[in-house]
C-alpha cells in the first residue's frame, strides 16, 4: 500500500465499495478454497463474511510460514518470575503445535468442540490455543487470575469436551496454584469435562483425578512425530469464544469467526502497527484478553514476525525489563496498556534511557482512555510515536486508531485517532438517535452495520443476546452501540469520554459492576449494594461500593465495620477474583435512588470524584447522597 494514499478515501472506500475493499484484503492470507460471497447482510444485525472460503488460522499463523522463514524466530517466551527464556522458530512452533493438537484429538476433541484454556502465560497456552485452531475446535481461554466461581460459570456456559491447564502461574515472585481453583470451578459446574491436559511446572504440587486428568509432559513424549494436518473449515466457522463481563451477572460468550478474524488482523498488522514478516512485535498483554489473542497470539505470526509472550511483571527484575526485551530481540512493534506507562513512570528514566530501542517504530497504547500527561510523558522518553487505540473484545481488532501504514498522521494526546477502515462510525443522541455531525458534541459512540471482517459474529449461543445487546439501545435504529461516550473534533478525531452503561474499566480489565454487585449481597449481612466505577490515577478506574447492612447497629461499630469489609473483600476475591476486589466497601443507612426505586450510580461516581452530580430532583432522600459526601470528605 503505498505510504502517499489518503487515508480518507481509503476508508469512504472501505465503506462504499465494501465488497471490492475486502476482497482485496482478504488476498493479505492464504485460502484452500475461495470464498464465493465477501458479505452476506442479509440478515442484519449477523454478517457472514467470506461465504463458501475454507481456510485455517494456524496454517495462516504458522504453516504458510515454512516455506519462507522456517527457521526464524516465533515464538519467544520470556519469564521473569521463573527466570526462563525460549525462543521458539516457525519449524519448532509447528512442531509443538501438533504435539498439542494431537494431544487433544487423543481426548476426543474434534472440530466444532469447545476446549477450555485457563493457563498462565507459558508457550503451552500458545500451542493450545494454535492447536485448536488446527483441527477446528473452539478454545475459550479464561484468565488465569479468575477465581472458581467465574471460571465454573465460564465451564457450564462453553460445556467443553477437554480442559487445558497448568499447576500454577506466579506474580511477582508469588506462587497462584490453578489447580485447586480449577478442580473447585469444575464442582461447582453442571458440565463436566471429560479431560483435564496438566501443564506441570513443577511450581506448586496438586491431585490428580484418576481417569480425568492428563500429563500433558508424558502425553507430549507419545506424540513427539504425530503429524496433524490443517482440518480446513468455513470462514464463518466459529475460532473461539472470549467472555466479557456485562451488565448482568451473566458473562458473554463474544463468539468470533475464521476467515473474518484472520483477514482483518493481517490488514491491520500492515496498514496500523506496520509491522513487517521477520521483525518482533511485543505485546504485554494476558492471552485471558483480547489483546493477547488478537496480537500476542494470531495477529503477528499471520504477518509473519516474531512475537514475545511475557510472563511477569514491568518492574521486574526492574522498571527496565520490558526496554532490554526491545533492544535484545529488535522490536519494532510495542503494544501496552496506559496503566502499565503509569507504573513505569514512578521509575527513573534512565531504565528506558540505558537500552537500544532504534528498531522500535511506534508503542500501541490500548485497554483503557490514555490520559495526557502520561501519553506526553512517555512520548517524550522514548521519542516514538504514541498510537492510542479503542476497541473492544467483541471488535477484536481497533475500532479507532491512526492507520500510519496508508497515510501517516500526527497522534493527539488524549485521542486514539479516528474511525478505522471497515467501521462505519456514528456520533448518536441517545435520546433521539439523531447523528451528531457538528465538532465536539458528544454522543454515543455507534457503528452502523455491518461490523466489519474479524468482528463478534453472535453471543455464543444466544442470538437474540447479541440484538438486544448491543443492536437495540439507540431509538429507532439498528447500530451497533459501543457504550462509549464521545466526541469528534474538526479534523475528525474521537475523544473517548466514558461509559454510558454500568461497566468499569479497572486497568484494562473490564468489570460489570452487576457481577461485583451479586458477589457482595451473598454476604448474609448486605442487604443491599451498590458499586461504582471511580476514576484513579494508576488504573484509570477502581470499583467503590456501598452497603446497606441488615443489621444498622452495626455502622456505629468501626471494629465490626472494618472486618465486614474485610469479609465483603474476600468474598468478592473467591468469587470473581483479585481484579474485581473494590478499592473500598463503604457501608450506609440508605443508597441514593430516585422515587421510582432506580439507584442514582452516576451521582455516587460523580460525588466520588468531586463532581457536581446534577440534576437530583427525582431523587427520593436527598440525605442518601449527603451521607456519601461526608464518607469521600
Amino acid at each position: 500500500m503505498s505510504q502517499q494514499q489518503n487515508y480518507a478515501d481509503f476508508h469512504r472506500r472501505s465503506i462504499e465499495d465494501r465488497d471490492a475493499f475486502w476482497n482485496e484484503q482478504a488476498q493479505l492470507i492464504d485460502w484452500k478454497q475461495p470464498f464465493s460471497r465477501v458479505c452476506n447482510y442479509d440478515n442484519p444485525p449477523f454478517a457472514r463474511w467470506f461465504e463458501g472460503g475454507l481456510t485455517n488460522l494456524c496454517h495462516n499463523a504458522v504453516d504458510r510460514h515454512l516455506k519462507d522463514r522456517a527457521d526464524q524466530n516465533a515464538l519467544i517466551f520470556v519469564s521473569t518470575e521463573t527466570d526462563v527464556e525460549h525462543v521458539y522458530s516457525f519449524r519448532e512452533l509447528h512442531a509443538e503445535v501438533q504435539r498439542m493438537a494431537a494431544i487433544l484429538q487423543a481426548q476426543g476433541v474434534s472440530k466444532g468442540d469447545r476446549v477450555l484454556i485457563y493457563m498462565p502465560m507459558i508457550p503451552e497456552a500458545a500451542f493450545a490455543m494454535l492447536a485448536c485452531a488446527r483441527i477446528g475446535a473452539i478454545h475459550s481461554v479464561v484468565f488465569g487470575g479468575f477465581a472458581s466461581h467465574s471460571l465454573a460459570s465460564r465451564i457450564e456456559d462453553a460445556s467443553p469436551v477437554a480442559i487445558v491447564s497448568a499447576d500454577a502461574g506466579s506474580r511477582g515472585g508469588k506462587v497462584v496454584p490453578y489447580k485447586p481453583l480449577l478442580d473447585e470451578a469444575i464442582r461447582l459446574s453442571s458440565h463436566k469435562p471429560a479431560k483435564v491436559v496438566m501443564v506441570d511446572r513443577g511450581l506448586a504440587g496438586f491431585e490428580r483425578v484418576e481417569g480425568r486428568d492428563v500429563d500433558y509432559g508424558q502425553a507430549r513424549i507419545e506424540h513427539m512425530e504425530t503429524v496433524v494436518p490443517c482440518e480446513w473449515v468455513d470462514a464463518t466457522h466459529p475460532s473461539y469464544t472470549l467472555y466479557t463481563s456485562g451488565t448482568t451477572g451473566k458473562p458473554k460468550g463474544v463468539q468470533r469467526d475464521t476467515g473474518g478474524y484472520a483477514v482483518a488482523l493481517a490488514a491491520s498488522m500492515k496498514h496500523i502497527y506496520m509491522g513487517e514478516p521477520g521483525e518482533t512485535y511485543f505485546s504485554t498483554s494476558d492471552i485471558g484478553w483480547v489483546v493477547g489473542h488478537s496480537y500476542i497470539i494470531y495477529g503477528p505470526l499471520i504477518g509473519g514476525m516474531a512475537t514475545i509472550m511475557y510472563e511477569g511483571l514491568p518492574i521486574r527484575p526492574d522498571a527496565g525489563i520490558w526496554w532490554s526485551l526491545v533492544e535484545k530481540y529488535k522490536v519494532s512493534v510495542m503494544f501496552s496498556a496506559p496503566t502499565a506507562v503509569r507504573v513505569l513512570k514512578k521509575y527513573d528514566s534512565s531504565f528506558i534511557k540505558k537500552y537500544d530501542l532504534s528498531s522500535l517504530k511506534a508503542l500501541f497504547l490500548a485497554g483503557e482512555p490514555l490520559d495526557e500527561p502520561t501519553a506526553q510523558w512517555i512520548s517524550s522518553e522514548l521519542g516514538k510515536p504514541i498510537i492510542d487505540n479503542y476497541w473492544q473484545t467483541e471488535t477484536g481488532w481497533p475500532i479507532l486508531s491512526l492507520c500510519n501504514g496508508v497515510e501517516k498522521a500526527d497522534s493527539k494526546f488524549g485521542s486514539p485517532g479516528k474511525a478505522v477502515y471497515g467501521y462505519n462510525v456514528k456520533l448518536l443522541d441517545d435520546q433521539t438517535g439523531e447523528e451528531l455531525k457538528g465538532g465536539n458534541q458528544k454522543g454515543v459512540v455507534a457503528i452502523e452495520g455491518p461490523l466489519p471482517p474479524g468482528c463478534m459474529q453472535t453471543v455464543w449461543q444466544d442470538d437474540d443476546r447479541f440484538v438486544n445487546t448491543y443492536w437495540s439501545s439507540v431509538p429507532g435504529k439498528m447500530v451497533y452501540s459501543t457504550f462509549d461516550w464521545g466526541i469528534r473534533d474538526d479534523d475528525g478525531y474521537y475523544f473517548i469520554l466514558g461509559r454510558t452503561d454500568d461497566v468499569i474499566n479497572v486497568a484494562g480489565h473490564r468489570l460489570g459492576t452487576r457481577e461485583i454487585e451479586e458477589s457482595i449481597s451473598s454476604h448474609p449481612q448486605i442487604a443491599e449494594v451498590a458499586v461504582v466505577g471511580v476514576a484513579d490515577q494508576l488504573k484509570g478506574q477502581v470499583a467503590m461500593a456501598f452497603a446497606v447492612l441488615k443489621d444498622a447497629s452495626l455502622l456505629t461499630d468501626e471494629a465490626a465495620r472494618l472486618k465486614l469489609e474485610g469479609e465483603v473483600m474476600k468474598i468478592v476475591d473467591g468469587q470473581l477474583g483479585a481484579v474485581a476486589r473494590p478499592s473500598r466497601v463503604q457501608f450506609v443507612n440508605v443508597l441514593p435512588k430516585t422515587r421510582s426505586g432506580k439507584l442514582l450510580r452516576r451521582a455516587i461516581q460523580a460525588v466520588c470524584e468531586g463532581r457536581d452530580p446534577g440534576d437530583l430532583t427525582t431523587m427520593d432522600d436527598p440525605a442518601a447522597l449527603q451521607q456519601i459526601k461526608d464518607l469521600q470528605a
